[in-house]
């Protein structure tokens, strides 16, 4: 599978990020330049991360037979040590239903344990650019 992100227009800063058939609109704060027309790269890497510990929460409720009605993942992200090379997501999660403390515990854990979050934490990446 390809990703693409490609420039909309010739003017301006916004792309469109293209996902098989999804398309998303990414731009640059304006104070990095751009005119805020859509999320920016960090904005996507933290979301990612939201999306993939509501959607382990939900479908590991769903085998277990938990009653989880609404799962809301808060990211807040503190950069100010970036480029020094720390990159602080604090991660929360919400859910309601009739859970016991021990389901809520359980559900809990298994957001920690999310594909993205190990991919983010345990996992070395790498990168190679070239010409297309």
């Amino acid at each position: 599978m390809s990703i693409t992100v490609r420039r909309d227009g010739i003017t301006g800063t916004r792309h469109i990020l293209k996902i098989r058939n999804h398309e998303i609109p990414i731009d640059a704060s304006p104070a990095g330049g751009g005119s805020d027309a859509g999320p920016q790269p960090h904005d996507l890497y933290d979301a990612s991360l939201a999306a993939c510990k509501a959607l382990t929460v939900l479908i590991y409720a769903r085998r277990k037979g938990m009653p989880v009605e609404d799962i809301e993942v808060i990211i807040d992200r503190d950069d100010s040590e970036e480029r020094k090379g720390v990159y602080r997501l604090k991660s929360s999660l919400r859910v309601t239903g009739e859970l016991t403390e021990a389901q809520r515990d359980e559900l809990l854990r298994v957001a920690g344990k999310c594909p993205v979050h190990r991919l983010m934490t345990e996992v070395k990446t790498e990168i190679e650019t070239g010409w297309a």
